[in-house]
């Protein structure tokens, strides 16, 4: 017999026919009348509940059901008079496809999401990361679908590369040579002539440069891609191999980005609260009770547009007025997640969207304001986040920007391409890059980037 989802199980009202379900089992009662088993295939948060009466089932196949196990059940399809669920599964038999012992790693309740971080193979079994991959899954959907109906084109931007747009120099190399044999010169330098792409190559730490190259001709593109930073960071926040929505539009300003900042974050959110509510409640109950509100809250409110003059100024009469910080915040740090937090949070109980930053805190493409010392830069802060996006209006005058790099230093041997879209019909142009976990921890209340993607890379870790 075909196998119907539970998802869809649950839906149906044609009470009285045959269904087959399969999947994995959360919880079996037993008494001597009947047994009740708690049926998920991943489909929905929600299970199926299979009714097992006295000698439908032998007691030895029975024994064997136990948490975690897979099962497939045949029966029929009938009004549930339990309270909380419209339909339940009459068994008539069971077939058991895989056994789990007692030594399941995922059977106890209470367990600690840093223990379950030692078992991500497993932990997508349960009710919280099932929720979550669930939601993710449906964000990705969310982004694509807003591109598409706002004319951006799905631009793919390579993961190898020899530039670095950040310019921090924290990248994974990549290369087929011998480690325990390496070429050098004779001042020590490492030959990559002899390497696959015949110079040093890393893996990108974001597909921007790319993208604007997409930009210009396209007019607007977003990637949505995996990136990778090696920064020894061991934060809630921080990942090595992480996922980037990052769009380019030509021809925008300042003000026309932030809109586009704002209309796409609220789109994703209103997508989730439209498309995950039985999740999105499971969420609000076990993991974070102020989530849906906090959700609908970003929906009404209009976001507030900072200078990052004027924010370094709130944050500074907060001071004094016996606000305690752990890292300060004078004019022309790079504000601290305490500090943006604080702005969102506690001052303005809104998100916030922060523009011209000091030059020297952010990277040298950014367009220059007319003071000489403020980029046109934005980030959009949320509660309990911090800094969400982060974007700006590029550069795009040939001179400005070869200054720029210049007085920096930065490297641009294998960058001609990128210098030549502002020789070659140049344009106004701008866009934005959305940590994809970022969002995802928003969306799902969960605390721990770790705990947003399936199998995370971090320090000292990459197992799976």
């Amino acid at each position: 017999m075909k196998r119907t989802k539970i998802v869809d199980v649950l839906k149906d009202t044609e009470y009285g026919k045959d269904v087959c379900v399969k999947g994995w089992v959360r919880t079996h009662r037993s008494s001597k009348a009947v047994d009740f088993i708690a049926l998920n295939d991943g489909s929905t948060i929600k299970n199926v509940q299979v009714v097992v009466d006295a000698g439908t089932v032998d007691d030895e196949t029975l024994k064997l059901i136990t948490t975690g196990a897979c099962i497939g059940v045949t029966g029929k399809l009938v009004e549930s008079p339990a309270k909380g669920q419209a339909s339940e599964v009459h068994c008539e038999s069971i077939e058991v496809y895989g056994l789990c012992g007692s030594d399941y790693p995922m059977q106890k309740k209470g367990q600690t999401f840093e223990y379950m971080r030692q078992y991500a193979h497993l932990r997508l079994r349960t009710n919280t990361f099932g929720a979550v991959m669930r939601i993710r899954h449906n964000m990705a959907i969310a982004i694509h679908r807003y591109f598409h109906e706002h004319g951006f084109f799905y631009f793919h931007s390579p993961i190898v590369t020899a530039s670095d747009c950040e310019g921090a120099g924290q990248m994974f190399q990549v290369t087929t040579k011998n480690l325990y044999d390496l070429k050098k010169d004779e001042d020590g330098k490492i030959v990559y002539d002899d390497d696959f792409f015949g110079k040093q190559t890393s893996l990108t730490v974001s597909g921007q440069l790319e993208g604007e190259l997409g930009a210009t001709a396209l007019g607007a593109i977003y990637t949505f891609g995996p990136t990778f930073r090696a920064e020894n960071s061991n934060t809630p926040r921080h990942l090595a191999e992480f996922w980037m929505i990052e769009p380019e539009v030509a021809f925008i300003d300042l003000n026309d980005l932030m809109d586009l900042e704002e209309d796409f974050i609220k789109y994703c959110v209103k997508w989730a609260l439209d498309n995950c509510r039985d999740d999105l409640e499971f969420l609000n109950q076990f993991v974070d009770k102020t989530l849906i509100q906090r959700l609908e809250g970003v929906l009404k409110e209009t976001f507030v547009r900072l200078t990052y003059t004027k924010g370094v100024e709130i944050l500074q009469e907060a001071v004094k007025n016996g606000k305690k910080f752990e890292f300060p915040c004078n004019w022309g740090d790079d504000l601290a997640s305490e500090h943006e937090r604080y702005l969102v949070e506690e001052y303005f109980k809104k998100p916030v969207i922060m523009t011209d930053y000091p030059k020297d805190i952010k990277a040298f493409y950014m367009k220059l304001n007319d003071d000489d010392k403020t980029v046109q830069g934005t980030d959009v802060l949320f509660p309990q986040i911090g800094e969400i996006i982060g974007g700006s209006v590029r550069e795009e005058n040939f001179e400005k920007l070869m200054s720029e790099i210049e007085r920096r230093e930065v490297p641009m041997k294998d960058m001609w391409w990128y210098l030549d879209t502002r020789k070659y019909g140049t344009c106004p142009h701008g866009g934005f890059g959305l940590g994809f976990e970022r969002l995802i921890l928003f969306v799902t209340g969960m605390q721990n980037i770790r705990d947003v993607i399936p199998f995370p890379r971090t320090p000292k870790s990459a197992d799976f």
